[in-house]
């Protein structure tokens, strides 16, 4: 099963508007995909309040993972990138 390891860049951590849209790249990818944190169990990272409740914090790191198959690197690159992106910055 890939997975990859990133650091969390929201400010306020996986808090409502990024979990949200981490949720939505999960599902867009139709992918069984998870998210751990500190190595307790993995939860589905198709569930906003699943995600939430892990209670990452911004700077602490998460593992997404999804199954062997057609576009899961593709998946884990996008799921990554959007982890290590704060959508709360202004960019000018």
């Amino acid at each position: 099963m890939p997975q990859r390891t990133v650091a969390v860049a929201a400010l306020l951590g996986l808090h409502a508007r990024p979990a949200t849209l981490f949720v939505q790249a999960a599902k867009e990818t139709g992918l069984s995909v998870t998210i751990a944190h500190e190595g307790r169990e993995p939860v589905a990272a198709t569930s906003v309040l699943q995600v939430m409740a892990m209670g990452v914090r911004h700077g602490q790191e998460v593992t997404v993972a999804c199954p062997d198959g057609d576009g899961a690197e593709a998946a884990l690159d996008r799921l990554c990138e959007v982890l290590a992106t704060d959508p709360d910055s202004v960019s000018g």
